[in-house]
């Protein structure tokens, strides 16, 4: 599986259990809903510094490689 695949599902994963909205995580994160949305449909070109904020906001640990 593409690892932007699996990262999308993950955050997506994240996001429905802690029971937010693409519009309530964008919020938390600083960042726009579009860019939250392109995180989980692996889409676009979000920032790595967007990534980590969606990651962090929640509870979600990535390593760059």
């Amino acid at each position: 599986m593409d690892d932007g695949i699996a990262l999308g599902r993950a955050l997506r994963s994240a996001r429905t259990c802690l029971g937010l909205t693409q519009r309530d995580l964008a919020e938390l994160a600083g960042v726009s809903e579009r860019t939250v949305r392109a995180l989980e449909t692996a889409t676009g070109n979000p920032s790595v510094g967007a990534l980590m904020s969606v990651a962090n906001a929640v509870g979600l640990h990535l390593e760059l490689r």
